[in-house]
């Protein structure tokens, strides 16, 4: 029951979204093609449900090919790669809303950890307690991790906000995660993986 009502209400909202912010969708794509050379859309191979691979969709906020250059997926304040428009979309995670798609396609619904990526330096041999819990459930585009802290989270951090709300899933769990997640958006938390100006600081 719990499963098919989230799937209903994943496929409402994704669409009904989808449909209202068409125009926002329209001229965030036009900005970031008049800002910078390259894809509209930044495509990577994550993991899902039981291993599944699929590509996850995002507004791209970087440089071509920026995955390449410097610290590669890890991103920090005024890193240079990150475009102008792209800044804007990262601080206010406009560049999550492609996602709605994935949502639609069933590879990811609103609430569920994050995806990792499909070769990923620490995952999953390092954390075999992760590996077997994770893929129980679909990916989301936000989780209990994303609400303790994001992206500045340490993977072991991460994994343990994961499997705690893999062994507590839920309507109430999920709606919670789903209105926090409002919130932390307007405050505009977490947006990169790296916090530079602290490290900076604390040396």
């Amino acid at each position: 029951m719990y499963r098919t009502i989230k799937r209903v209400f994943d496929l409402v909202l994704s669409l009904t979204m989808l449909l209202i912010l068409l125009p926002l969708l329209l001229i965030i794509s036009i900005t970031i093609k008049i800002d910078s050379k390259g894809s509209i859309i930044f495509t990577q191979k994550r993991l899902g449900k039981n291993r599944k691979p699929f590509y996850i969709y995002k507004f791209r906020t970087m440089l071509e090919n920026a995955e390449e250059i410097g610290t590669g997926l890890d991103s920090y304040h005024d890193d240079i790669r990150v475009t102008k428009v792209g800044k804007f979309l990262r601080n206010t995670s406009l560049d999550e809303l492609p996602q709605l798609i994935n949502i639609l396609k069933g590879d990811m619904s609103f609430v569920g950890p994050r995806p990792p990526v499909y070769y990923h330096p620490y995952y999953p041999e390092d954390y075999p307690e992760y590996a077997l819990s994770r893929f129980k459930v679909k990916p989301g585009v936000t989780g209990w991790a994303q609400i303790n802290g994001r992206n500045e989270l340490t993977w072991d951090q991460k994994f343990t906000f994961d499997n705690y709300y893999i062994k507590n899933v839920g309507l109430c769990f999920d709606i919670s995660i789903f209105v926090k997640t409002i919130f932390k958006v307007l405050k505009r938390e977490g947006s990169y993986d790296i916090e530079r100006k602290k490290e900076n600081n604390e040396k």
